[in-house]
């Protein structure tokens, strides 16, 4: 009961500050509501020497909430795209402030048309415990470059990193400016009702079905970047090599805990056998052990890892092949080491067919045409992320004009995230909206119109009273 009471105080404690910075950066915002670039270019530059500064210790906190969490991985998912994220906004700041001129139609003359692109106000940012620093630091750097002020309510499943990212971010910025929220459900449920000007929310579909919900009391815009199931699909002649190692790094990476990461293979039935051999033998290569391996990312926490293992006797109970890659076969008992499992022989019954797997495990389901393969897809959800193995030019151009996708690799998986010049973003149930690179900072923009008449007046013949001869020539010249 007395910790029981704790909590709750604690919960309500981290709800109170929640309202009182919303309420101090809405103020500051409103006293600056329009910051140059001079100034926006500078904060980030301040933001990429504290992460460079405390790049270890983030790694550490990372690695800490994970239990096991792969340094390197770190580095090339959270830290270098941040940065580089960083150094793509700071370049072109300038451009994207700069007014947008339009033109004035001549029934309109004289008179100048622009867009205007104003900061939006105070942004909130919902952090995902998967990529807990990208996918703060991602969102913030979008809102920072577009002149903005944000919060951002870090996963309640990463404490260290949230604790170290709060102490870090403080550093540079006033809380008017930037904080980081920590907390449990409550706290998070309390932050989606705030009215934002605009909401960025990154994890699990059905609780962006909850933010969507929250935010549409204060018709707050939502991003909502969300997941899915991602297909992989084996053309009929793709080097299975090649595809097996390209497939396998997009899989493993963070032990599959990634929304973008291929979460089963389309393949043609009779490449099926070789495609395991391909992917059996490419995962043994990069990690020839598991359990002690510093190269493998473990699973998050048991309840996640609890989740996967649920799904694999699932499968199993209901006729599937489980395949676990464990090259030293190794015993795997007493951590939260999950190997990469091959899953053959699934249906569609089986909740890992059902569900987003975000783990190690990956389904191979056999197609006997290309059509198919495209029927499969096209029959369910549209996923966050597509890909497609085949270096034949005219299949490839098929693949992207006929499957939907929140963005596709084609002969690669999970890359296209990090290229800073293309938006990121998901459609239907894997998410709505943008951000990353120009459509970023129009995302958390808004392009106002304007419209912009001097001391001559020359709409005055057509004012009322009505009737007039040129307001019967303006007719003619202009209604046909």
């Amino acid at each position: 009961m007395v910790a029981d009471i704790a909590y709750m105080q604690d919960q309500q404690h981290s709800i109170n500050r929640m309202h009182h910075l919303f309420a101090q950066q809405r103020a500051a915002f409103r006293a600056a509501p329009m910051p140059d670039a001079d100034s926006r270019i500078r904060q980030l530059g301040e933001l990429k020497a504290a992460l460079i500064k405390h790049q270890d210790a983030l790694i550490a906190a990372i690695n800490a909430d994970f239990g096991r969490r792969s340094a390197d991985e770190t580095k090339l998912a959270e830290i270098l795209p941040s940065l580089e994220g960083i150094k793509y906004a700071s370049k072109h700041i300038r451009r994207w402030m700069k007014p947008s001129k339009r033109k004035v139609g001549i029934a309109f003359q004289p008179g100048k048309a622009q867009v205007v692109y104003q900061p939006l106000g105070v942004i909130g940012i919902i952090v995902p415990w998967n990529y807990p620093l990208f996918l703060a630091i991602g969102p913030l750097v979008t809102a920072l470059a577009a002149g903005n002020r944000a919060l951002i309510k870090m996963s309640e499943s990463t404490p260290e990193t949230a604790e170290l990212l709060g102490r870090v971010l403080a550093e540079v910025f006033n809380e008017n400016q930037v904080a980081v929220i920590t907390g449990e459900a409550e706290v998070g449920v309390a932050f989606s009702q705030l009215a934002f000007d605009h909401l960025l929310f990154t994890g699990a579909t059905s609780i962006g079905r909850h933010v969507m919900r929250a935010a549409a009391d204060n018709l707050t815009p939502v991003t909502l970047e969300l997941g899915g199931k991602s297909p992989a699909i084996i053309s009929a002649d793709v080097p299975l090599a090649d595809a097996a190692e390209r497939i396998a790094f997009g899989k493993a990476m963070n032990a599959g805990q990634t929304c973008v990461a291929p979460d089963y293979i389309l393949c043609p039935r009779e490449r099926v056998d070789g495609l395991v051999d391909a992917l059996s033998s490419q995962l043994s290569k990069m990690y020839p052990t598991l359990r002690d391996n510093p190269d493998y990312t473990q699973v998050v926490n048991p309840r996640q890892y609890l989740r996967l293992q649920g799904y694999l006797r699932d499968a199993e109970e209901k006729g599937a092949r489980l395949l676990p890659i464990n090259p030293a076969n190794e015993d795997l008992s007493n951590s939260r080491v999950l190997p990469p499992t091959l899953v053959l022989n699934t249906t569609d019954d089986m909740q890992l067919i059902q569900d987003e797997i975000f783990g190690p495990l990956l389904p191979i389901v056999p197609y006997d045409s290309l059509n198919d393969a495209l029927d499969y897809i096209a029959d369910r959800p549209r996923p966050l992320a597509l890909y497609y193995f085949g270096y034949d030019k005219a299949e490839q151009q098929r693949m992207m004009e006929q499957t939907h996708a929140g963005g596709m690799c084609i002969n690669d998986t999970i890359f296209h995230v990090a290229q800073d010049d293309m938006p990121f973003g998901g459609i239907g149930p894997s998410g709505m909206g943008h951000y990353h690179g120009h459509e970023g900072f129009l995302t958390l923009s808004k392009a106002k119109s304007v419209y912009i008449k001097q001391r001559f007046n020359g709409s005055r013949p057509i004012y009322p009273p009505y009737g007039s001869k040129l307001q019967q020539m303006v007719y003619k010249l202009f209604i046909r």
